[in-house]
C-alpha cells in the first residue's frame, strides 16, 4: 500500500492514486476552481438559450430567475455529473491504470462556483505477476531454408497429386488402403432411396473417413463383381457422407458392388514430365522451383511461429494463477471476434463446424482452453514488460491511430480516451512492444521439424492465428512457374 499515493496533475485536474491491497485503487480527482467556474457560467448560458424564461429573451435570463425555474441545485447537479462522467476516463489514463472493472464512486457534493471539486472512485486493477525467470526464452523452429527432406516430401506429394489409377486384376483383394471403383444403392430405414449415396459408378479411397469405419470393413476381401450388402446404425458424430443424413434415419441399408480394384500408378520423375506437366525445363530446374517456394513459404509462416513459440515459453514461467475474470472476458473478445467473422464471411456456426469436423462441445472447449492460454500469456507480457522497464509512450498510442487510416486520427484518439478507452490500446501497445523484446532476445535453435516433437507433448491448444499457420506450414507447397 502506498501511503502518500501518487500525483498526476495537469492545468486543471489533478489526480491522485492509492494503491490498495485487494487490488484495487482509490483514485481522487481534484478540479481547478476556475475549471469549475467556467462550467458553471457555461451551463448556465446552455439553460438560458435551451428554455422559455417568461419576461426575457432566449438567452438571456439571470442565474436568479434560471435557479428559481429550474431549481437552485440543477446547474451545480449538471456541472457535477459533467465533471465526475467526463474526468475520470481522463484520471485511469493519466495514471496509467488498467482496470478490470467499472469504478464504484464515492460520496460526491455538489460543486460551488470558484472553488476547487473533488470526487473519489474506486476500481479493481488488472493483477500483476512475476516470471520464474526472465532469462531469454529457448525455442525451437524448423530451418529457414528448405531441407533435402522437405523437398522430398514436397516432390512425391506433387507426384501423388497427378497419379492416375489403373485396373489391378480381378482376383485382386479390397484392403484397407485399396482405392477401388464401386456402384452402390443406399436406403434409409423407410426403405426410401437415397440418391445422394446412390451411383452406378463411384472411386473411393479406404481409410479416407468419408464413411464409417464399418462401411470399409465390410468390403476388405472382395474382389471384382462381388457385392456386399450391409446395414448401418447412424453415427452420432456422422462423417461427411452421412452428415446429411443426422436426424432423417437411424440407419442406412448399402448394397455394394466392387466394379474395380485400382492400382496408383504415381509418374517417374524426368525432365520431360515436369516439362510437359509443371513447365520446367528439367528435374534440377524443379527442385530448385519446389525450394524457393518452400522457402518463401516458411518466410510467411515463421515469424507467427516464433511469436508463438516465445509466447508459449514465457506463459509457463508465470508465477501464480490467472483469474477466471479475465480468462472469462478473453472468452468474450474470442466469440465476439469470431462470430464477427462468420457473419463477413455468411457463414453459420453450424456450417463452421461441419467444415471442421467437430462438435459445438469441442468447439467451447478449445474457444476455452484458448482464452486460458492467451490470458496466460498477456499476464506474462506484463510481467517481462516491468522488469525490463518497456513502456507504451504517448508517441506509441498515437502511431496506433495512425495506421488506422482514418481522416483524423487525433481525434479518434480523443474520442477514446474521453470514453475510457484509450488503456486499452495502450495496453495491446505495450504488449506488442515486450513480444517484439522476447522475441529479439529469443534464443532459436533451428531443428529439421516440429511435427514429431509435437506429437510427443500433450497437445496446446493455440491463438487461431497460430492454428492457421501451422497448417499452412504443412499444405503443399504452390506449384512454381
Amino acid at each position: 500500500m502506498e501511503p502518500n499515493g501518487t500525483r498526476w496533475r495537469n492545468t486543471q485536474v489533478e489526480t491522485k492514486v492509492e494503491k490498495l491491497e485487494d487490488g484495487q485503487a482509490k483514485v481522487t480527482v481534484t478540479i481547478d476552481g476556475k475549471d469549475v467556474a467556467d462550467r458553471i457560467k457555461k451551463t448556465y448560458k446552455d439553460f438560458a438559450n435551451r428554455y422559455n424564461f417568461p419576461g426575457f429573451r432566449k438567452g438571456k435570463a439571470p442565474r436568479k430567475v434560471i435557479d428559481t425555474a429550474v431549481g437552485k441545485d440543477a446547474v451545480a447537479a449538471t456541472v457535477t455529473d459533467e465533471i465526475v462522467n467526463g474526468s475520470y476516463p481522463l484520471a485511469i489514463d493519466d495514471a496509467r491504470l488498467y482496470p478490470i472493472s467499472r469504478p464504484t464512486f464515492g460520496e460526491t457534493d455538489l460543486v460551488r462556483d470558484g472553488e476547487p471539486y473533488s470526487f473519489d472512485f474506486t476500481v479493481a486493477l488488472k493483477p500483476e505477476f512475476e516470471l520464474t525467470s526472465y532469462d531469454n526464452v529457448e525455442i525451437e523452429l524448423p530451418f529457414a531454408e528448405a531441407t533435402e527432406k522437405e523437398i522430398e516430401q514436397q516432390i512425391e506429394s506433387l507426384r501423388e497429386h497427378y497419379a492416375t489409377y489403373e485396373n489391378s486384376p480381378a482376383n485382386t483383394k479390397v484392403k484397407p488402403d485399396s482405392h477401388i471403383e464401386l456402384s452402390m444403392k443406399a436406403t434409409d430405414d423407410a426403405g426410401e432411396p437415397i440418391p445422394s449415396l446412390t451411383a452406378e459408378s463411384r472411386p473411393y479411397s479406404l481409410g479416407g473417413n468419408l464413411f464409417p469405419a464399418e462401411f470399409d470393413e465390410q468390403l476388405l476381401g472382395l474382389k471384382k463383381g462381388q457385392t456386399a450388402e450391409f446395414e448401418l446404425a447412424m453415427p452420432e458424430d456422422a462423417p461427411i457422407m452421412l452428415s446429411a443424413l443426422q436426424g432423417k434415419t437411424e440407419k442406412v441399408n448399402f448394397e455394394v458392388e466392387i466394379i474395380a480394384v485400382k492400382r496408383q500408378v504415381i509418374p517417374e520423375l524426368t525432365d520431360e514430365w515436369v516439362k510437359e506437366v509443371l513447365s520446367f525445363d528439367t528435374v534440377e530446374d524443379f527442385r530448385k522451383g519446389v525450394a524457393d517456394s518452400i522457402t518463401a513459404q516458411k518466410g510467411d509462416i515463421l515469424p507467427r511461429l516464433k511469436e508463438n513459440a516465445c509466447l508459449e515459453a514465457v506463459a509457463e514461467r508465470l508465477v501464480g494463477e490467472v483469474p477466471e475474470s479475465l480468462a472469462e472476458e478473453t472468452e468474450s473478445t474470442l466469440l465476439q471476434d469470431f462470430f464477427q467473422q462468420l457473419q463477413a464471411q455468411g457463414t453459420s456456426l453450424d456450417m463452421y463446424l461441419a467444415m471442421q469436423g467437430i462438435t459445438a462441445d469441442q468447439f467451447k472447449a478449445d474457444v476455452k482452453q484458448q482464452a486460458q492460454d492467451m490470458a496466460k500469456q498477456d499476464m506474462a507480457l506484463d510481467a517481462w514488460a516491468k522488469h525490463y522497464g518497456i513502456e507504451a509512450t504517448d508517441e506509441d498510442v498515437a502511431e496506433e491511430f495512425a495506421k488506422t487510416g482514418v481522416e483524423d486520427p487525433l481525434a479518434l484518439q480523443a474520442e477514446w480516451r474521453q470514453n475510457g478507452q484509450l488503456y486499452l490500446v495502450r495496453q495491446g501497445t505495450l504488449r506488442a512492444k515486450a513480444v517484439s523484446d522476447l522475441m529479439d532476445k529469443a534464443v532459436v535453435t533451428e531443428v529439421e521439424s516440429l511435427t514429431e516433437q509435437k506429437d510427443e507433448k500433450p497437445k496446446k491448444a493455440a491463438k487461431k492465428s497460430s492454428k492457421k499457420a501451422e497448417k499452412k506450414e504443412e499444405e503443399p507447397a504452390a506449384e512454381a512457374e
